[in-house]
């Protein structure tokens, strides 16, 4: 698929393969939730546009490149996605941050949106939308219709491991988006859970049940 980037370096693979044991308590899941996502981060900003500036170094002036435009906002989808917000931050500390507030309907399966707040101008940044599963691929779909409504247009969606039902139904929907994926996993269960998966990611970044 255009757009789909599967990464594959060891130590995401490593940090991944930890978050699905379910002995992994909170806290470890919750930290390997932010340096998973900060590996990906790398990856998917990696065609950021920078500009050349001059600076003052302590032993001359030199011109050298620094992100150029209105940066990024980081969009996570509520409340799962929030787990992921750190490390995007670390790469980039003045990003703004939106959110979009969604649940699933337990017996639907369906998305429910129910909140959404996006920085301004939305239409002027770089868009980077978290989820740290991709299941069925309602709720990433109906996020980024709600930001194309408001005028977002360079769009990318980040998750940490996705069923290929849900990517082929993102991919199908939103053609442009570029989806950077932590590992594609075997499939979805009658309860529309991701296999072998990790569980609820929001249950176990918040420790909640």
């Amino acid at each position: 698929m255009d757009n789909v980037i599967i990464l594959n370096h060891p130590l995401l693979k490593h940090k991944i393969s930890l978050m699905r044991d379910k002995a992994t308590g909170t806290n470890e899941f919750r930290k390997l939730v932010e340096e998973v996502s900060l590996l990906e981060g790398y990856e998917a900003l990696s065609d950021l546009p920078t500009e050349d500036v001059e600076i003052d170094t302590p032993i001359e002036t030199c011109i050298t490149p620094m992100i150029s435009g209105r940066k990024l906002a980081i969009v996570p989808i509520l409340r799962a996605g929030l787990g992921m917000v750190p490390g995007l931050l670390s790469l980039c500390p003045t990003a703004k941050v939106g959110h979009i507030g969604m649940y699933r309907d337990e017996e639907t399966h369906e998305p429910v949106p129910y909140y959404c707040k996006l920085p301004k101008p939305i239409e002027e940044r770089t868009i980077i939308v978290l989820d740290p599963m991709l299941a069925t691929g309602g709720s990433a779909v109906d996020a980024i219709n709600q930001i194309k409504k408001l005028g977002g247009k360079n769009i990318k969606f980040m998750c940490i491991i996705a069923a290929p039902e849900g990517l082929e139904k993102l991919h199908a929907a939103h053609p442009d988006v570029q989806i950077y994926i932590g590992n594609l996993d075997r499939e979805l269960n009658s309860a529309a859970y991701i296999c072998p998966g990790l569980g609820d990611a929001g249950d176990r970044i918040f420790g909640t049940k």
